[in-house]
């Protein structure tokens, strides 16, 4: 029977588990693909802690994992799309730390093929999540803004998809996290108290638009910069954002972001970053690499053909 990394109730990493499954059968509208990589984000463990109980419920045991690259294998009824055989890469409806993963046919897109696997997995989630933040806010060609918590992979994609445009991108992020942030083209701010002082000193003209990747005390304090509210928007925290005046990111979920996302790495304009690379039987020592909040980039749990 298939492999697949699982929680079996929420809690700590004491309840994860390798188990067999059955293999998914895909139903109207899904997609059945082999799983070539899948990405591990924060997410996850989250997801396994309880704390998206209410958004996200979920039936034990559950598989990690939210975006998967890999080869079709079989469509369901109504999807024209997409046929055995095909190299995609989407979101996944239940799960992608497993040989098989169904995935709903508008958030599968394919492939491209100067993308690898690996590469293409790490996209559906944090890339597309960044492409949802930045395009919003419309700024121009020499406009700056401010992305905090720059170093994870939802800010690493923002920061690459804002300098694309022209856009000049400061960040805050850990000493730890410095060369990193600053080989991405982006001015690095050390985050903590004062920081509002110091995103002043490194913007002396002022932020045009900020987007939040931390939450709580370190949105409330970088708020202070931004006269415009309306160009602030929060992935982290939406109590805080609103308050503030500002918004949480609105997500499109669709294949258009996707396919968006996809050209942009394609072409070189986005780098996914993936700094390390870990077997499905050492999907454990992969989600601890995301959980302990020490990772630069991505990380990508690869899955045999």
């Amino acid at each position: 029977m298939p492999k697949a990394y699982v929680f079996t109730r929420y809690g700590g990493p004491e309840v994860e588990a390798f188990a067999d499954v059955e293999r998914p059968v895909p139903g109207p509208g899904q997609v059945l693909v082999a799983v070539r990589a899948a990405g591990v984000n924060p997410v996850d463990w989250k997801q396994r802690d309880g704390h998206l109980a209410q958004i996200v419920p979920v039936e034990f045991p559950a598989v990690f994992g939210r975006e998967v690259s890999g080869v079709v294998e079989q469509a369901g009824d109504g999807v024209a799309e997409f046929a055995a055989g095909d190299a995609v890469f989407g979101n996944t409806l239940a799960g992608g730390f497993a040989e098989y993963a169904l995935l709903p046919r508008e958030l599968t897109a394919r492939k491209p093929d100067a993308l690898s696997f690996t590469d293409a997995a790490t996209l559906p989630v944090a890339a597309a999540t960044a492409y949802d933040g930045v395009r919003p806010l419309g700024l121009p060609a020499g406009a700056t803004l401010l992305i905090t918590g720059v170093g994870g992979g939802v800010g690493v994609a923002a920061a690459q998809i804002a300098r694309h445009t022209g856009v000049t991108v400061i960040g805050t992020a850990g000493a730890g996290k410095k060369d990193f942030v600053e080989s991405l083209g982006v001015v690095h701010v050390e985050p903590g108290p004062g920081v509002a002082d110091r995103i002043r000193t490194a913007a002396p003209d002022g932020v045009d638009a900020i987007y939040d990747l931390v939450g709580g005390a370190a949105l409330e304090e970088a708020a202070e910069v931004l006269k415009d509210r309306s160009k602030l928007i929060s992935a982290a925290d939406g109590e805080t954002v609103t308050r503030l005046g500002g918004s949480l990111v609105q997500r499109a979920r669709d294949r258009a972001v996707l396919e968006a996302v996809a050209g942009l790495a394609a072409s070189g304009a986005l780098r996914p970053y993936v700094t390390r690379t870990f077997p499905l039987a050492q999907a454990p020592e992969a989600l601890r690499a995301v959980e302990d909040g020490h990772a630069r980039g991505k990380i990508v749990i690869e899955v045999d053909a």
